[in-house]
């Protein structure tokens, strides 16, 4: 029996949070120069950057372990600032979940801006766990970003 799962990660952001919402849509392949410890490589296997249906890949290093995640932007709402990444390949869904999406939402919060990182997925069975370390991994990301974006 599968078992559906959500989780939600927030991140406040400097005023120029939109800055999120172009670079990991049309400039993904940037985030490799900003963080590399996190972050090797960003490729496009089709279609045009940050173009609903085209697939990407990001290679990176989580809980010390290199991994590559194959993503198909599934939607994109310029107004509120969102992308849905359905994931297609790579470790989550070829080792543990049986679907997972990533969705980031880039909220309005006073005078800032917030990164709503949001996983939908679906495990196999009870002993897969919540991606909670992955939440822990994809909010420091933004940190990261945040405190580049801050120092230019």
């Amino acid at each position: 029996m599968a078992l559906s799962g959500k989780l939600i990660g927030y991140v406040e952001v400097n005023k120029n949070g939109d800055v999120f919402h172009d670079l990991f849509r049309h400039k993904p392949h940037e985030v490799a120069a900003i963080a590399p410890d996190k972050i090797h490589d960003c490729e496009l296997h089709e279609g045009e950057r940050g173009a609903v249906g085209s697939v990407i890949s990001w290679h990176y290093t989580h809980e010390g372990k290199k991994k590559i995640s194959k993503q198909i932007i599934e939607s994109v709402n310029e107004e509120n600032q969102m992308i849905v990444f359905k994931i297609i390949g790579g470790d989550l869904v070829d080792e543990l979940y049986k679907s997972f999406k990533a969705i980031l939402h880039i909220e309005p919060k006073g005078d800032g801006k917030v990164a709503a990182w949001t996983f939908e997925f679906e495990k196999p069975d009870t002993s897969v766990p919540y991606p909670t370390s992955l939440m822990d991994y994809v909010c420091n990301l933004v940190k990261d970003l945040d405190a580049h974006n801050n120092a230019i």
